[in-house]
């Protein structure tokens, strides 16, 4: 509605009182996002229209540079103005800023028409009309102090929780999925830096609710315009009742001409002092930029009060594209059934009991009995029924001052609940101990540990063998090992297929334990857990045979125990008795010694049985040296493999597995249930 219309809703008798009083309501600036004093002269004029026209700012300025000047002597006040559809392009140019600079008009218009005001605005004036502004914001009557909006503890701590958790997350979750959360902390952060005293709600309702003639009800004056015309509004309307809210409107994005003051009434002021309250487009509008202004400015107030009326109550497309969603944010909305006048009897009763439960099936709470949630009220914008009772709740609402920390802690929840998916599953997550040894068994069995274990034993048997045994056995079975020649019947498998088949223990083995590791793990961290394995299997299994190799047996024979030479030495004197008394029986024989065979035969038997006793008596007694030999060796292997499978494999998996233990304590704090999700 144009700022004309607006004045021709007073008469000329209250201007003259009211410049006779020296009347002085405070109007936003509509570029600089502050509040100016006007002039007596457009004095009610200002009244209704809180973005004014950039001429009359100027022309103020120059007033009070010059000073009094009656207004109809001042060739600006008649300077004609140009309108085209609904802009004013005179009025809507430029405006000088509180530091004297030229600041573009929030409707966008050009630059000064003729120049005439802006050499009229000069440094004084310009530092003059700061001062004023400084005066008005500091303890005008109707200025409030604009100190910057502050976060309670727990509130700051969860910001900060969600600003590490987005830090933390980015390389392993795409930007689209951690797009709300670093929405609701840029707008944290803006909301922050604006006014605390303030307190911006939003009128939404769809087509015929009566939303706009709710707004004019409680401005007190026709603000928003109404009609059968749908839709009737198309671009919001903002109405402070003080000063020092401009930022929080520019943030919005309503421009000044688009800017409005109530009615100046000292009751209603008091009552509503810090309201800016904000007349939104049709949300089921058939044009798609007034549904999409509608769900931008959503985003930015702090509280929203919800028109519905007996017709549309439960319309599908206001339950599960609003209200569902945003149930969460029920402590700082309204729902107002508005035209029960319309509504015979008890009727409206029944439609406001049927309204708080389909806000039940919705999952927001209702504030009633005590308890936090959204207020439900019945009303009349036509007649005023229960009007007062808005205006009274919206009045102890608005002097809380906490609608802007409930309104970002609910918007915390909502993103904190949309990425829940990916950060918690309610399973226990991690690898386990006994994962993790039988990652080592596999990767063990690929290098072969247990056959060179087995292997090393059989060789400190053969060398014990070797070294205990009777010259006349080890000659044989050496003279066997020379007669056996391969004949070709045996299957020998080639030293590829081994190397194949031991690559191929190695991928299973890196392939379960990453599967393991990422069982309960939410989808993007599995993924970052199963990549990290792979990626260290890369040259595991060469990196294996290299360390095989290294720890192979060593060259030589195996060490032998203290008890081996006296074994050797027993096994010596047998051989030696043999020799003895055979050559004793051959002397005899040939006539050189005397005839007596008792002693001879009894050396050779000597000799013959004890040694073989003597051999497999270290046998026995090598049987337990020989296996733990082999233990050693099989140990050393399965060590060296397992101490490169875990710097290759599991030490990277369990970084993964550590960043998402970080994450997980951060959505935690975010949460407000640490201890639940440890």
């Amino acid at each position: 509605m144009d700022d004309d219309h607006m004045g021709d809703d007073h008469t000329d008798s209250d201007r003259k009182d009211d410049a006779r009083k020296g009347g002085d309501p405070a109007v936003e600036d509509t570029s600089a996002g502050q509040s100016a004093a006007r002039g007596p002269a457009a004095a009610e004029h200002a009244r209704v229209s809180d973005g004014g026209s950039a001429r009359a700012e100027a022309q103020d300025a120059g007033k009070r540079a010059r000073g009094p000047v009656d207004a109809k002597d001042d060739p600006a006040t008649q300077a004609p103005t140009r309108k085209t559809g609904t802009q004013e392009t005179g009025d809507h140019a430029r405006v000088a800023g509180a530091d004297g600079s030229a600041a573009p008009g929030a409707d966008g218009v050009g630059a000064w028409d003729d120049g005439l005001i802006a050499r009229r605005v000069t440094e004084a004036a310009a530092a003059e009309q700061a001062a004023t502004m400084e005066a008005r914001v500091g303890g005008g009557a109707g200025a409030m102090p604009s100190a910057p909006l502050s976060y309670d503890v727990p509130l700051r701590s969860r910001l900060e929780a969600l600003r590490e958790l987005v830090g933390l997350s980015r390389t392993r979750l795409d930007s689209r999925t951690l797009s709300e959360a670093g929405r609701v902390l840029d707008e944290a952060a803006a909301r922050r830096r604006l006014s605390g005293q303030h307190t911006v709600v939003a009128i939404a309702g769809a087509t015929g609710s009566g939303k706009s003639q709710l707004f004019n009800a409680l401005a007190g004056v026709t603000i928003s315009e109404t009609g059968v015309r749908r839709p009737t509004t198309s671009a919001p309307i903002a109405c402070s009742w003080s000063d020092g809210a401009a930022t929080l409107i520019d943030r919005i994005g309503i421009p000044g001409r688009l800017r409005r003051r109530p009615v100046q009434s000292p009751d209603a002021e008091a009552q509503l002092r810090g309201l800016v309250l904000i007349d939104l487009p049709d949300h089921d509008s058939a044009a798609v930029r007034h549904r999409e202004q509608v769900d931008r400015v959503l985003g930015l107030v702090d509280a929203v009060i919800w028109v519905v009326d007996p017709e549309k109550y439960a319309d599908a497309v206001l339950h599960e594209r609003y209200l569902r969603p945003m149930a969460g944010h029920a402590e700082v909305m309204f729902i107002v059934l508005n035209q029960v006048d319309r509504l015979p009897g008890e009727a409206a009763e029944l439609v406001l009991d049927d309204l708080r439960r389909l806000l039940d099936e919705d999952g927001v709470a209702l504030g009633e009995y005590g308890e936090p949630g959204a207020t439900v009220l019945a009303l009349s914008a036509l007649t005023g029924d229960g009007v007062g009772e808005l205006r009274e709740l919206l009045g102890q609402f608005v002097a809380e001052r906490g609608a802007p920390a409930r309104r970002i802690s609910a918007d915390v929840d909502a993103a904190a609940w949309r990425l829940r998916p990916v950060y918690a599953t309610g399973r226990r997550a991690g690898l386990s101990e006994e994962a993790r040894d039988e990652f080592a068994d596999r990767l063990a069995d690929a290098v072969g540990a247990t056959a060179a274990g087995e292997a090393a034993e059989r060789a400190w048997l053969r060398n014990a063998g070797r070294a205990c045994g009777t010259p006349w056995l080890r000659l044989w079975r050496w003279s066997q090992d020379r007669r056996d020649t391969p004949t070709g019947r045996l299957p020998v498998r080639a030293q590829p297929d081994e190397e194949a088949t031991a690559r191929q223990r190695v991928e299973q083995a890196v392939r379960t334990v990453s599967e393991r590791a990422a069982a309960g793990l939410p989808s993007p961290w599995a993924q970052a857990v199963r990549e990290a394995a792979v990626r260290g299997a890369q040259g595991l299994p060469e990196a294996l045979d290299d360390l095989a190799a290294r720890a192979a047996l060593p060259s030589g024979r195996p060490p032998r125990p203290g008890w081996w030479p006296v074994a050797v030495l027993a096994q010596a004197c047998m051989t030696l008795l043999q020799v003895v008394g055979g050559l004793w029986l051959v002397g005899q024989i040939v006539g050189v010694m005397a005839p007596n065979l008792g002693v001879p035969v009894l050396l050779m038997v000597t000799g013959i049985i004890g040694g073989p006793l003597v051999e497999w008596s270290c046998r026995l007694a090598a049987r337990g040296p020989a296996r733990r030999y082999g233990q050693d060796a099989e140990r050393r292997l399965r060590e060296a493999a397992a101490g490169c499978g875990r710097a290759r494999v599991l030490d990277p998996v369990a970084a993964e597995l550590l960043r998402y233990r970080e994450v997980r304590e951060q959505y935690g704090r975010v949460m407000g249930v640490e201890a639940a999700l440890r």
